[in-house]
């Protein structure tokens, strides 16, 4: 960067560099100054103007150009005593230049036009250096990028003086994003009291950005505050700082687009957060504001309830999870905003959640949040371990234990899944109330299945049928008929799970319900396809697509292009089953799961084709999609294609054959050479399909219908969402 900004000079364009403070502009300007290109360029007519070390009058900048350039005009009116000196080449560097610039003081116009003016002179060139963006229009602006890690390492132990580095001291220094004031300060404290990795790391952890204060007053908070001292953020009014507290406080910053449902009562919001961009206190990231960590460090509320603002942007986010998700009406769409906002939310909810563990309010936005992600970002949340350590007394406690498990089961996770449904099914029989009972056993079905317990799920979901028939709940029991269809499925009764799914849609020809009637054209097609019933499987998933596309589902669009792909690669159809898996990818959305699914697919696809290596990388690519998840089958069966793709080269190798790319790799170390390699012959590497990913949310039922599991007020979010395996499956 400092090469492309002496570029500039040699040229001599105009340059700003713009940034935060602390960002290191003035440190940028000075090895510009005296770059060994620059001093042969300029000779000696190199000159430094501090402009925050006189007032910030037209006169003062007047006075100081003509003494440094040595124009010697005392009390010049104008630039025109500096006109004889036109005739020589001049680098003028005005740093911390936003102290005259700042366009609310009282002389800021005359200023800006003096400096526009110089900025235009042919023989001069200016260098500046500022906090705010109003600069001359003739300036090129560089926008000063935090250090990278490699000079943040070598900022640091060249003032700290220890030779052995540490992975500990390179995590600080990420915390504090690598900001090269923090890094200077934090060095500094840490040489002057001689503290080893161990203490620094103890100090940090315990005090954060308040270590930053050096024993002569050096500080990262005096720096800040030279910010909040300019006139343009002063105008701002009262609500400014705790607005940059607000937008400290959440990880993502705030989005921009939402600022009028996050503060409705600040009418000129915009235009506050222009000027936070314009001060450099703030920068946009995608739609994002937000701000350097250690900007963030400090402006965060350390008590959030002491603030105002953010309780009622906590409340606002709080009511806005509390909408109803419903697959079947027109404003589904509407809920997707969790999906760039997940994080925020998140975040609100683990610390709320630990200042109040009582908190009513809390936890069930804790619920609705993991509703908002089953449907629409489907993965992990830190919540977990607060969710299970919560009292079983507690009212949100089945509420919150239910939603996990959900969760769980569409990011593969299983095992966990089935535990925390068993501890739901326990308090729900507890409470008393047949409909919990039925929800929960529905579910622990469900998840059995998925785990190959088809014994066990069949006699769960039976348990919940019978329950759901002496409700005469049509919903529930549509619900659990599809459910057991795909039990009966997975364990080969395919003329018991065919007569279940299709009782279902009879059902449902009665009390219409399309995201229903959705799900049981995926199971059917998928019966249809194992009993070799090939054009009533294709009309079902064509069914499924017909049905979906209005709505824009996504995972009924992935599953039942993932259906077709089955069926199009049974037949060898590779064209076909490769096209609908791109258009499946296009489906996956923020589901990890489902992008590994198609990742392992296409893996299989390929083997199939001799195509090995492009086949490796994407079982490669899958298992790391899977471990990350915790879904642990799912890794063991790409582990078993991954040792079938190698096998396959070495003995392509060993014949003097190739497939496409180098053979001739050394061999996946993933597992024991005793590793099960039962695979069907003519789908090597596949695995069984006949299970399916099965998330559940009961479908919506009468407003008039409280539930204990979901308040009243939001009935629709009561909704069964089947994901099935990748065969549609």
């Amino acid at each position: 960067m400092i090469g492309e900004v002496v570029g500039y000079a040699e040229n001599l364009t105009p340059v700003a560099l713009i940034g935060a403070g602390g960002i290191g502009k003035t440190s940028m300007a000075l090895a510009v100054l005296h770059h060994h290109r620059i001093k042969q360029r300029f000779s000696d007519n190199r000159r430094f103007i501090r402009c925050d070390q006189f007032p910030a009058t037209s006169a003062h900048l007047l006075n100081r150009l003509s003494k440094v350039t040595g124009a010697g005009v005392e009390n010049p009116e104008d630039l025109t005593p500096l006109y004889p000196l036109s005739s020589r080449e001049i680098l003028i560097v005005l740093d911390n230049a936003e102290s005259i610039l700042d366009p609310r003081r009282t002389d800021a116009k005359k200023i800006y036009g003096l400096v526009e003016e110089l900025s235009r002179w042919e023989t001069i060139c200016l260098l500046i250096t500022s906090r705010i963006s109003t600069i001359p229009s003739e300036c090129e602006t560089v926008e000063v990028p935090t250090l990278s890690i490699n000079a943040a390492r070598d900022t640091f132990y060249r003032i700290y003086k220890k030779r052995e580095q540490s992975n500990l001291i390179t995590q600080i220094l990420e915390q504090l994003d690598f900001h090269p004031l923090s890094i200077t300060l934090l060095a500094t404290v840490a040489h002057q009291n001689k503290w080893d990795t161990e203490r620094l790391t103890r100090e940090w952890k315990t005090r954060r950005t308040s270590t930053l204060q050096t024993e002569h007053n050096e500080s990262l908070a005096a720096t800040i505050e030279l910010s909040l001292n300019s006139p343009l953020f002063q105008e701002l009014g009262p609500n400014a700082r705790e607005l940059l507290g607000v937008v400290a406080f959440f990880p993502q910053g705030v989005n921009g687009s939402n600022l009028c449902w996050l503060f409705p009562t600040i009418s000129d919001g915009t235009n506050i957060f222009d000027k936070f961009c314009i001060l450099s206190l703030t920068y946009h990231s995608n739609s994002f504001i937000t701000m350097l960590a250690p900007l963030r460090d400090y402006f965060s509320p350390k008590d959030p309830r002491s603030s105002s603002l953010l309780c009622t942007v906590k409340e606002h986010y709080f009511a806005r999870l509390s909408a109803h998700v419903d697959p079947d009406e027109s404003d589904f769409g509407e809920s997707r905003w969790i999906t760039s906002e997940d994080v925020n939310v998140e975040h609100l909810l683990d610390v709320f959640t630990t200042i109040d563990t009582d908190s009513a309010g809390a936890w069930e936005a804790c619920a609705n949040f993991m509703r908002h992600l089953y449907w629409h970002k489907q993965r992990p949340v830190i919540l977990k371990p607060k969710i299970e350590g919560l009292p079983d007394d507690h009212p949100s406690k089945l509420d919150c234990l239910w939603r996990l498990s959900l969760l769980l089961g569409l990011v593969g996770n299983h095992a966990e899944q089935k535990r925390f449904l068993t501890h739901a099914l326990k308090l729900s029989r507890e409470r008393g109330d047949d409909e919990d009972v039925a929800r929960v056993l529905s579910d622990l079905s469900k998840s059995n299945e998925m785990m190959g317990l088809y014994d066990e799920g069949i006699q769960r979901g039976r348990e919940a049928l019978e329950i759901w028939e002496s409700l005469d709940d049509t919903v529930g029991l549509v619900d659990c008929l599809i459910n057991l269809a795909w039990l009966l499925h997975g364990d080969d009764q395919l003329d018991a799970a065919e007569e279940t799914a299709s009782r279902a849609i009879n059902l449902l020809s009665e009390k219409y319900n399309q995201y229903q009637l959705c799900q049981s054209h995926l199971v059917l097609g998928t019966v249809y396809r194992y009993k070799g019933e090939i054009e009533k499987a294709i009309y079902h998933c064509e069914a499924v697509l017909e049905i979906a596309s209005p709505f824009n589902w996504h995972n009924e669009l992935y599953w039942a292009h993932m259906g077709l792909v089955e069926l199009f690669y049974d037949e060898a159809r590779f064209d076909d089953t490769n096209a609908h898996l791109e258009r499946a990818k296009s489906y996956t959305g923020n589901s990890a799961y489902n992008l590994g699914c198609v990742m392992e697919m296409q893996a299989e696809v390929w083997y199939n084709q001799d195509r090995l290596e492009e086949a490796r990388s994407e079982a490669l690519r899958a298992t790391d999609v899977y471990e990350k998840l915790g879904a642990v089958r799912d890794v063991g069966d790409c582990r078993k294609l991954l040792q079938l793709i190698e096998k396959k080269m070495g003995d392509l190798v060993s014949s003097g054959q190739s497939g496409s790319g180098d053979c001739g790799l050394p061999q996946i170390v993933y597992f024991p050479a005793h590793a099960d390699l039962s695979f069907q012959a003519e789908g090597a590497g596949r695995k069984n399909r006949r299970s399916r990913q099965v998330p559940q949310i009961h479908p919506p039922r009468n407003p008039s219908t409280s539930h204990p599991l979901v308040p009243s007020t939001m009935v629709s979010s009561n909704t069964t969402i089947y994901h099935p395996h990748p065969s549609l499956c």
